[in-house]
């Protein structure tokens, strides 16, 4: 007599969550086998991260059944779900930024563990599945790529029989990645089940050996995605195949921004000081900015943007006017404008309209032209419109709330709305972070668009693809200090890998180095 087959770790039967302007899962149902790395494929707003939320006990669904090894189960919150062995590690970080590193990680552990057992764990997580992390670090001042690991970090030591990563590998390298993808098949190797949620169609045909696809909260389709093309995977998530980028080459114009010789020590107790920076924009150039998260870029954007004006006298320029201590504002006025990689709390106020978050940018453009110089809502209603339009923004309209939208569309929301002020220079950070192929596309297009209409572009991104795809040149900065720039058509990923590791020589460089 033959054994019978274990249940599912997880079956979802016809889950249902409707909110007053949108149905964002409808009749959804899918199933993970023990030691499955299953895929959860969509566009930005086709309901993956709220089907995941329901799953992690964050989001209560209005109909549908849930079962867990087998047995009718739904937790009645992340506590309850991670005391069954349910983790999740969400898009937008649940971290509280006073605390320490491993305070926060304590926090998700059973605490009956001391804090100093917590952190010998962290050290030897760390050293084994390569997620460098600094223990008694608080978590205010970490970049976005080192908050991500203290999210993984935290799943991986809970030691969980169903795993959920949602955008997982947004902001890690590609030697980050590697390694992560080792420790996820170790996991599945020994049971771990894995829900895995990416835009990245490569890493899915590599590490996933089932997909649910979504679209406009209801399944579309179910595939093996080792079987499937990026192109046939595209077609499935956005109904078409992302358009391919026109790359013209470069009509440089006079010097934008130019960092001479910046050095600034950081603020913050664990941050990364910059050492004798020194790069240039050109009008009509994209230069891209590559490096490992956490060596430095949080700092030298802080620089350049304005919010930190400590910088020496003469270190930036904006075409040859001393910006070093001009506060946002005043750089704004003179046509540098910036996109950072904080979405919520940086890029945009969670509790405010879209309208609203307008006013953090573009308050002069929006003022009734009248003494008192009042904020006109009409106007500022209509550049909402505008923007939702031209960037496809699923949204419930000019008057929704930043938070209520998907991490996607917020993000092309905050670049929308930089992008069409129309800047001379503009900087801009993780641009499509946790964005759908179709959505990134677009924005990639729009960047390109603006160099071709002469503005200074200034991206820094932690995925590769994105920069050699985007950009005229690059340059990599690792633990303060920056490589010279070489042509992107001269580079490879395994040189920019090799320099992300400070691994640069000025005299190798040089010879692919363009002025």
């Amino acid at each position: 007599m033959s054994a019978t087959a274990p249940p599912p770790r997880l079956a979802l039967r016809h889950i249902t969550k409707r909110y007053p302007s949108v149905v964002a899962n409808d009749d959804v149902s899918l199933s993970v086998a023990p030691g499955e790395i299953h895929a959860v494929l969509g566009e930005n707003g086709a309901g993956k991260s709220t089907l995941m939320k329901i799953i992690y006990g964050a989001v209560k669904p209005d109909s549908g059944e849930m079962l867990f090894e087998g047995r009718p189960f739904f937790a009645k919150n992340p506590r309850d779900a991670r005391s069954h062995g349910i983790s999740m590690v969400f898009q937008h970080f649940s971290l509280f930024d006073t605390l320490s590193v491993a305070e926060n990680i304590w926090l998700g552990l059973d605490q009956s563990i001391r804090l100093d057992q917590v952190r010998e764990q962290i050290a030897a997580t760390a050293e084994k599945f390569g997620l460098p992390l600094e223990a008694d670090r608080p978590v205010h001042t970490l970049s976005v790529g080192e908050r991500q690991r203290v999210e993984i970090m935290r799943s991986l030591l809970t030691q969980p029989k169903l795993l959920i990563l949602d955008e997982p590998t947004s902001v890690l390298t590609p030697q980050a990645v590697d390694k992560l993808f080792a420790t996820l098949r170790q996991l599945a190797a020994s049971g771990c089940s894995i829900l895995y949620i990416s835009h990245k169609l490569d890493e899915i045909r590599s590490l996933c050996t089932n997909c649910t696809v979504l679209r406009g909260g209801r399944v579309t389709g179910k595939v093996d995605p080792r079987e499937e093309s990026n192109a046939s995977l595209s077609r499935l998530m956005i109904g078409a195949e992302p358009p391919l980028l026109l790359h013209r080459d470069a009509k440089l114009g006079a010097v934008a921004l130019d960092v001479k010789q910046l050095t600034l020590k950081s603020d913050a107790m664990f941050g990364t000081n910059l050492d004798h920076i020194s790069l240039h924009v050109r009008e009509g150039e994209i230069v891209g900015i590559a490096g490992v998260s956490g060596n430095g870029q949080q700092e030298l954007l802080a620089a350049l943007s304005g919010e930190n004006p400590r910088a020496p006298s003469q270190s930036v320029q904006l075409f040859g006017a001393d910006i070093a201590s001009a506060p946002p504002n005043r750089r704004r006025s003179l046509g540098l404008f910036f996109v950072p990689e904080e979405r919520l709390g940086r890029g945009a106020v969670p509790v405010h309209s879209l309208a609203m978050n307008n006013l953090l940018t573009r308050h002069h453009e929006l003022a009734s032209r009248n003494a008192l110089a009042w904020v006109s809502p009409a106007r500022s209603r209509s550049l909402a419109k505008d923007i939702i339009a031209r960037f496809n923004v699923k949204a419930g309209g000019d008057s929704a709330a930043a938070k209520s939208l998907s991490g996607g569309n917020l993000q092309k929301y905050i670049v929308g709305r930089e992008i069409s002020a129309k800047p001379k220079v503009l900087i801009v950070a993780q641009p499509t972070w946790g964005v759908d192929v179709g959505a990134a596309a677009q924005i990639r297009a729009e960047l390109l668009k603006l160099r071709d209409e002469g503005c200074a572009v200034l991206v820094v991104s932690e995925e590769l693809e994105e920069l050699f795809e985007l950009c005229d040149r690059m340059h990599v900065i690792a633990k303060g200090k920056l490589s010279p720039s070489i042509a992107t058509r001269d580079a490879s990923v395994e040189l920019i890998g090799e320099w992300m590791s400070g691994l640069w020589t000025t005299s190798v460089a040089a010879e692919s180095t363009t002025a």
